[in-house]
């Protein structure tokens, strides 16, 4: 049974690893479709207990605060993902716009809704929130690349935003980094391993996930509904870069639909495949 279970949580960190990479799609979504967000949130948390007890020489403490039955196989699915997709990722992207984006469309409005039905009880607050989501989600889709050519400082900086918003479900950290003008440097640098790049990157992760971890485990433990329909309001204003893409393509609209369809149905069927897992453990 513990083999099994390593073999799903890596078989998670492979999705999470594929759409971490996709702009428009979080990790964090497919972290809680799969029904592993709330561990994942909890042990992510933990890290700053296990720095404390680290940086005071308690290092036998320190080590019993890290869950490395979950990070070792999802950081190793997610890290095998992101180095075997870029290349294919990027060659879609250039050569396959219109399809590649439909299937983000699929895959982001199907994400929305399965989030959606996780809200117990829908209020106005809800959707005041929602309605914010989508405006900021707007604004930000409307923002242009920074021109500034990618340095070490800024890829550290990169990695702080970026792991923030791959850690929530709805926030793209692929997204982030095109708007930072930092995702096609950092795909090519990961699928040519460029370590320095990708050691600096990961630095600044690690700083975002000691910073950013435990403020977010506060916000789903005590405001759980309110930030989801937040997390909607971002995804379905993201839907707008997609559809873009989609209309200024030579593909049939035919074939748009169907690949629409096709990442539509792929995250429901996670759904109910994780789910299902779920209950049997």
């Amino acid at each position: 049974m513990a083999a099994k279970d390593t073999l799903l949580i890596f078989l998670r960190g492979l999705f999470m690893g594929i759409a971490d990479i996709i702009p428009g799609v979080s990790g964090g979504t497919i972290a809680f479709i799969t029904g592993i967000y709330q561990r994942l949130i909890l042990s992510l948390s933990e890290l700053t207990i296990f720095s404390k007890l680290f940086l005071r020489g308690k290092w036998k403490l320190a080590w019993k605060k890290v869950d490395f039955s979950l990070f070792i196989p999802l950081g190793l699915g997610i890290l095998l993902a992101m180095f075997l997709m870029s290349g294919i990722v990027t060659f879609l992207l250039d050569d396959y716009t219109g399809i590649t984006f439909a299937f983000f469309f699929g895959l982001i409005l199907a994400s929305a809704i399965y989030i959606y039905t996780h809200i117990k009880k829908v209020t106005s607050e809800h959707f005041v929130l929602l309605i914010l989501g989508v405006v900021v989600s707007y604004i930000l889709t409307n923002l242009t690349a920074s021109q500034i050519i990618p340095s070490l400082t800024s890829i550290f900086f990169g990695g702080m935003v970026a792991i923030c918003a791959m850690l929530l479900p709805g926030i793209s950290g692929a997204f982030i980094l095109l708007l930072l003008n930092q995702y096609d440097y950092l795909l090519s640098a990961i699928h040519e391993l460029n370590l320095l790049v990708i050691i600096v990157f990961g630095g600044g992760a690690i700083v975002g996930l000691l910073a950013f971890s435990k403020f977010l485990h506060y916000l789903l433990k005590k405001f759980k509904g309110l930030t989801f329909a937040f997390l909607i309001g971002i995804m379905l204003g993201s839907l707008r870069i997609p559809w873009e893409k989609m209309v200024n393509s030579s593909s049939h609209t035919l074939v748009l639909i169907f690949f629409g369809l096709v990442g539509f149905v792929l995250v429901l069927l996670l759904g109910v495949l994780f789910n299902k897992k779920n209950k049997r453990n």
